[in-house]
């Protein structure tokens, strides 16, 4: 069976989306940084088993540091949520917990996946710390430049949707 499933990919600027998406659609890292405007849409089919693929649709939103002024039109029909700060910048998730406030108000069912991204740039005690300080519920952390759990978040995210299809 097949499905495709809209995810939708949204953060502070600089954060690191792009890398994300383009580190699990390519396995490839960059650091030129290019900003993004508007939405950059991207896909890739993930085998969750042998009679089950999923075809997730990544809307690689453009960043921005006030999540409520967020068109509207670019969460119409999302399946997934991936919110992304960086571990490294403080000012990307001191509001963590108003910013997803304001995403579930919009998409209460939607399932949502809250990430650290750039965990190659913090001591893993420090990055604890600031996340039980900041009393953060982060569902992965992640580093696109090295790889890690990029993959394990989006095959989590796949099969979360295609089991409560």
């Amino acid at each position: 069976m097949q499905s495709s499933k809209k995810i939708v990919v949204l953060g502070h600027f600089g954060v690191g989306k792009t890398s994300l998406i383009r580190r699990f659609v390519t396995d490839a890292f960059s650091d030129n940084y290019k900003v993004t405007i508007g939405v950059h849409i991207t896909k890739k089919t993930v085998e969750i088993s042998a009679e089950n693929n999923v075809s997730l649709i990544l809307w690689d939103l453009e960043g921005t540091d006030d999540i409520a002024s967020l068109r509207k039109s670019y969460l119409l029909g999302a399946h997934g949520i991936v919110f992304v700060f960086d571990v490294s910048r403080p000012s990307t998730f001191q509001d963590l917990n108003d910013n997803l406030a304001i995403i579930r108000s919009n998409l209460p069912y939607v399932p949502l996946m809250v990430v650290g991204n750039k965990a190659d740039l913090v001591e893993e005690h420090a990055l604890k710390n600031v996340i039980e300080a900041q009393e953060i519920a982060v569902d992965f952390i992640a580093s696109a430049k090295t790889g890690k759990a990029v993959n394990a978040l989006f095959l989590k995210l796949a099969t979360l949707l295609t089991t409560n299809a």
